[in-house]
């Protein structure tokens, strides 16, 4: 039996025509050859799996071509490949200076291939720049590396780059029906679309799931068996989802993501998944950006059916849901509670895109005439406030006037009736009911539900729901007048002066009750309005006026603040309501009060100065 080969050596590029993905580099590199127009060091970088090693290969095999070799001479002698991560010292490229002296004895170059140059110590890279900036002219350099930024500068500086993108969807899985071909094998293309999302760009990696899952499944390659060999959701899974979350239908949906979750796939992948779909769909919605759908025609085809039973907004709102749970979800300590939150919160969207059951906007400042049954008018008490009001769609209406038996109903209406009627009712926004009302609301009820003589018995009775006044702000104009008329209203409620007592009474007397009332305030633990009271004794400036001096305006700010209470209760000791506070500042009286210890001891020395010869003698510091 012959060894097996894995496909991603057996079907290994050979000329630059067959390298995928990679137009560009490839045509530069052609003319560079055609035209004698090629540097000296090259450095290809880019992702893994793309083909920088392959490039260097064929670019050193066919810079040795005349035309003269057979198609298989692959200059071996020619081509020094140098692993990076294995010889990154200083000896190692000490050895390789010393090889590049030597001409070649067969072709016209040599070609150096250090792959993986980034591992190269710093020592490594200085001893090689002489060499990289002036080389032998039968000396080619190639470095590869998928890390470019971990190449010192003077090593880029002396290169010419070229930078290998990722190999697209499309481009892997017409290289991957290839080689299907090739082998004989039946695969399906969305199949086939899925190995190369798998490969994230890389053609090495999707070659080596190629090999993996035709191991699995043999000459018949299906959607289902990659499916079960990669551990992917299927895109008919998300396809059932939507259904669901379109239908509203949350039940089945967390059935659905029960079963996911017995099938071995983590939650994040699941939410991760269903908002790539959502994506798809709408790039699906637009015959321009179908283009972005990387996808077999058959799923595309599925793709455009469900787009055309969504709207933009619902999948608008749907992607903020399912990121907003990506997001969460590893922070989170209920990580499977939150992605049936978020199913749960997809399947309330409407295709507006907004939650379902929306709050009805009721009419307002507005008159409405609407036809009611006989059951409003029961349910109306004569303490029944009249709303601005739409009234909810109601039965058959009423064919026969109202009889006087209902009216007198209306006066006998319970509690419950009234409890039915407001829940009947949508009430647009909050109102007020003048208490100036000249006509109860039963009144304009009856009124108006009245029949006349001029009215045929078989006439609709009608309800006209009158205007009513709004709850102004207390901001607006309407609001100052309304408080003006207030206090004008309780002017006539004002306690006559008159009546007031007004007793004679002494300074001393003051001063005993405004003691007290300082100690009172003190014992109650209002100790800096107790102290800024204690700042001055009061004096009787005339027969009402009690005079008090502060040394600063602070002070005297704290007391008019808090001279409420100090007034009612003189006013009430003293029995005279008309003395008043007077408070004056005079900063030339201020005192000075010690904080620090040294200021301390200056007021305890000018009290007594002998203090300060018994510091002398003791020989004592603060």
């Amino acid at each position: 039996m012959e060894p097996f080969i894995v496909s991603a050596r057996k079907y290994r590029p050979q000329t630059f025509k067959d390298v995928v993905g990679q137009q560009s580099i490839t045509n530069t590199l052609l003319n560079a050859i055609e035209h004698n127009h090629l540097a000296q060091a090259l450095l290809f970088c880019g992702p893994r799996g793309v083909g920088k090693t392959t490039c260097a290969r064929i670019l050193a095999k066919q810079i040795n071509q005349d035309g003269t070799q057979n198609a298989d001479e692959d200059f071996a002698f020619n081509i020094f490949e140098l692993d990076a991560a294995s010889n990154n010292s200083v000896d190692d490229i000490r050895n390789l200076i010393d090889q590049v002296r030597i001409p070649p004895q067969v072709g016209k170059y040599k070609v150096y291939i250090i792959d993986e140059v980034h591992m190269l110590s710093t020592s490594a890279f200085n001893a090689f720049l002489k060499t990289l900036e002036e080389p032998p002219k039968h000396a080619i350099f190639i470095l590869a590396t998928t890390e470019k930024h971990k190449i010192i500068p003077t090593i880029l500086s002396r290169c010419q780059i070229f930078d290998f993108k990722r190999i697209t969807v499309k481009d892997a899985a017409n290289y991957l029906k290839y080689i299907a071909e090739n082998q004989g094998i039946e695969a399906e293309e969305d199949a086939l679309h899925i190995i190369a999302q798998k490969a994230d760009g890389a053609m090495r990696d999707a070659l080596s799931i190629f090999d993996r899952v035709v191991s699995f499944s043999g000459k018949q390659l299906t959607r289902k068996a990659v499916t079960e060999n990669l551990n992917v959701l299927d895109y008919d899974t998300y396809f059932e989802t939507t259904d669901r979350i379109l239908e509203h239908n949350i039940p089945e949906l967390l059935l659905l993501f029960n079963k996911i979750l017995a099938l071995g796939f983590e939650g994040h992948h699941f939410i991760s998944g269903l908002a790539t779909h959502f994506r798809d769909l709408m790039v699906s919605q637009h015959q321009s950006t179908i283009t972005l759908l990387e996808v077999g025609d058959g799923t595309k085809q599925n793709y455009l059916e469900q787009s055309k039973k969504t709207s933009n907004s619902f999948l608008l709102k749907a992607l903020t849901i399912a990121n907003d749970c990506d997001l969460k979800y590893k922070t989170s300590k209920n990580q499977r509670l939150l992605v049936e939150l978020s199913l749960m919160k997809l399947a309330s969207i409407n295709f507006d895109g907004e939650k379902k059951n929306p709050e009805s906007v009721a009419l307002a400042n507005s008159t409405v005439e609407f036809i009611a049954p006989a059951s409003f008018y029961r349910g109306i008490t004569a303490s029944t406030p009249v709303l601005e009001q739409t009234p909810q769609p109601t039965s058959a209406p009423v064919k026969t006037p109202i009889a006087q038996e209902h009216i007198s109903q209306i006066a006998e209406v319970k509690k419950p009736l009234l409890e039915e009627l407001t829940s009947k009712i949508t009430i647009a926004s909050e109102v007020a009911i003048p208490n100036t009302a000249t006509k109860s609301a039963a009144a304009e009820v009856l009124e108006t539900a009245k029949p006349t003589s001029e009215e045929s018995a078989s006439e609709k009775p009608k309800i006209t729901i009158g205007h009513v006044e709004k709850r102004v702000s207390a901001l607006s104009i309407s609001s100052l007048k309304a408080k003006k008329a207030h206090e004008e209203n309780r002017k006539d409620d004002l306690i006559d002066e008159s009546k007031l007592p007004k007793d004679h009474f002494t300074e001393e007397a003051l001063k005993q009750h405004w003691a007290d009332f300082v100690k009172k305030i003190d014992d109650s633990g209002r100790k800096i309005l107790a102290s800024n009271l204690n700042a001055d004794t009061p004096k009787l400036k005339n027969e009402t006026i009690i005079w008090i001096e502060m040394p600063n305006g602070t002070m005297k700010k704290e007391i008019e603040r808090e001279q409420y209470d100090l007034m009612t209760y003189l006013k009430a000791k003293l029995n005279n309501h008309f003395i008043s506070l007077q408070i004056s500042v005079n900063e030339a009286t201020a005192k000075k009060f010690a904080f620090t210890p040294e200021e301390k001891y200056e007021k305890l020395r000018e009290k007594n100065p002998v203090i300060d010869l018994l510091r002398q003698a003791f020989d004592l510091d603060l």
